[in-house]
C-alpha cells in the first residue's frame, strides 16, 4: 500500500510552543521525536519509504526535509508535494492521490501528521480489514471513545460490512450531554485517517466534487480549487463511506489540555517537560526551557519558551488561539515565529537585540552552507564557538576554527559553510540601522532561493 501524510497544519491553540512558522507536528517533544517523525515511522508498517508521500505547505518544505533526514526514514525528497496555499484536506488528499494514480495507483492510507496515537495489536488488524473494504468503499477509521469528549467529531456506524460498518452519519463536535449519549449509543470519534483505492476516490470526486477534479486538470490547481474538507466535500455525500473501529490510545493534541492527557504524570498528576520543582501543585501541564518553580498551582498550563510565557487554566486551553489573534492584530511577529528559526542549512536563534544591534547563534549542519549573499544595511561579526567554518568574503576564502572571528562589512558578498563532520555553531553580531531578515540579496543558493 501507499501512504499520504498530511503535514500542513499550523496549530494556533498550542502557542507559544507551536507557531505558524514551526507548527506542532515538527516539535521534538515526544522523547526527542516529533509527531511528524512518529507518523512517518508508523506509515512504514504498511508502505515502503518510496511509497510514502508528504503533502505540506511550501513554507514547511525544509522542515519536512530536515525531519526526514534526521529520522533516516528513507523517504525520497521527490515525494514531498508542496501546496502553494492551504485549501483544506480534500484538495491536499486529491493532490497526493492524483500523483499516486499517475504512478500506478492502488490502495492508499491517509494519515494526519499531528495526531498522537499508540500502536497496539488492533492497529494493524484494523488497517488490514480496511484494506479489504477499500475494494468497494472509502474507509475512515473511528476511534472507540474512552470518555465523552466535546472536542471531536463523531461517526455513527450503520450496517455491518466485513470488518467495519457503513457510515450512517457524520456529526459535528457536540456539547457534553450529547457526547455522553453518543458514547452510550456506540458512536466513534472521527480520527481523520482514511484508506481507499485511488480510482474509487477519484471516481467519487468526479461525482460529488467536479470542481476539485477540474482544478487539478489545469496548470495552477490551487489557484482555482475550492477550499473544502474531505468530510464535508466527499465522505458526507458519498454512499460508499465505511468506518472501521480502532481501539487505541488516540488524541489529536489540538490543545494543551489534550497534551496533558497523553503525557506521563508524576504522583501529583502533573505532566512536566523540562526542569521543574513543584510544591503543593496538582494536575498541571508544565513545559519549559529553564527551571520552573510551581507553588500552590492547580489545574493550570504553564508553557515557557525563550520569548513568551503562557499561563492559563486547563479549562481555558481552547482560548489560547485568541492570544494569537491579538498578537497578529498588533503585527507582533511572536504570533508567527519562534526565537529559533529553521532553515534548510540549520537554524538561527535570536539571543538579544537592541535598536542598532542583534545577536544570533547560527547552527550550520555538517556539509551545509548558507547562500552566497550580501546585506546593504548591516555589518556582521562572526565568532566560531564550535566546529570549523569555511568563510567567503568578497574575493577572500579562509578557515575559522573555534575561538576565531571575522568581520563582514555591509555590501560585502559573503558565505558561511560547514566543511566538517560535526555541527558548526557561530555567534553572529549584527550592527546597523536596519536589521530585518529581508535585507538580503542572494547570488547562489543550494536550496533554490535565489
Amino acid at each position: 500500500m501507499k501512504t499520504i501524510i498530511l503535514a500542513g497544519g499550523s496549530g494556533t491553540r498550542l502557542w507559544p510552543l507551536s507557531r505558524e512558522a514551526y507548527p506542532k507536528q515538527f516539535i521534538k517533544i515526544f522523547d526527542g521525536r516529533s509527531l511528524f517523525e512518529k507518523t512517518v515511522q508508523r506509515a512504514k508498517i504498511f508502505s515502503e519509504p518510496e511509497d510514502i508521500y508528504i503533502i505540506t505547505n511550501k513554507n514547511y518544505e525544509f522542515d519536512v526535509i530536515d525531519a526526514l533526514s534526521d529520522a533516516r526514514t528513507g523517504v525520497p525528497e521527490e515525494n514531498i508535494l508542496l501546496e502553494p496555499e492551504s485549501k483544506n484536506t480534500l484538495p491536499a488528499i486529491f493532490y497526493g492521490i492524483k500523483k499516486i494514480d499517475e504512478n500506478g495507483g492502488g490502495k492508499v492510507i491517509v494519515l494526519p501528521s499531528d495526531h498522537f496515537l499508540e500502536i497496539n495489536e488492533y492497529y494493524r488488524r484494523a488497517f488490514e480489514e480496511a484494506g479489504e473494504l477499500a475494494d468497494s468503499y472509502l474507509v475512515t477509521f473511528g476511534i472507540k471513545p474512552s470518555k465523552p469528549h466535546t472536542g471531536y467529531g463523531y461517526i455513527k456506524p450503520g450496517e455491518k460490512i466485513g470488518g467495519g460498518f457503513k457510515v450512517d452519519q457524520f456529526v459535528e463536535k457536540p456539547d457534553l450531554s450529547t457526547a455522553e449519549s453518543y458514547v452510550k449509543e456506540g458512536y466513534l470519534w472521527n480520527s481523520g485517517m482514511f484508506l481507499f483505492d485511488s480510482k474509487i476516490f477519484i471516481e467519487e470526486c468526479e461525482k460529488y466534487q467536479p470542481e476539485v477534479v477540474k482544478a487539478f486538470e489545469g496548470k495552477d490547481p490551487f489557484e482555482f480549487v475550492p477550499e473544502i474538507s474531505i468530510d464535508y466535500g466527499l465522505m458526507e455525500k458519498t454512499d460508499k463511506a465505511a468506518v472501521v473501529p480502532l481501539d487505541i490510545n488516540w488524541n489529536d493534541v489540538g490543545s494543551f489540555d489534550s497534551f496533558y492527557e497523553v503525557f506521563p504524570k508524576d504522583r501529583d498528576m502533573n505532566a512536566i517537560r523540562g526542569e521543574c520543582i513543584t510544591i503543593d501543585s496538582h494536575n498541571n501541564f508544565i513545559i519549559s526551557d529553564r527551571l520552573i518553580a510551581a507553588v500552590g498551582i492547580k489545574d493550570s498550563i504553564i508553557v515557557d519558551t525563550r520569548d513568551a510565557v503562557l499561563v492559563c487554566s486547563r479549562n481555558s486551553a481552547q482560548k489560547v488561539k485568541d492570544v494569537v489573534d491579538i498578537l497578529r492584530a498588533k503585527g507582533d511577529e511572536r504570533a508567527e515565529i519562534h526565537r529559533t528559526t529553521y532553515r534548510p542549512w540549520g537554524s538561527f536563534t535570536n539571543l538579544e537585540e537592541g535598536t542598532l544591534y542583534k545577536m544570533k547563534k547560527l547552527t550550520v549542519l555538517a556539509g551545509k552552507r548558507l547562500s552566497l549573499q550580501k546585506h546593504y544595511h548591516r555589518n556582521e561579526h562572526w565568532v566560531v564557538v564550535r566546529g570549523i567554518a569555511y568563510v567567503t568574503v568578497d574575493d577572500k576564502k579562509f578557515i575559522l576554527e573555534r575561538g576565531e572571528n571575522t568581520f563582514i562589512p555591509a555590501g560585502s558578498v559573503h558565505r558561511l559553510e560547514n566543511p566538517g563532520k560535526i555541527t558548526l555553531e557561530v555567534i553572529e553580531v549584527q550592527i546597523g540601522e536596519y536589521l530585518g531578515e529581508d535585507d538580503i540579496e542572494r547570488f547562489e543558493d543550494d536550496f533554490g532561493r535565489v
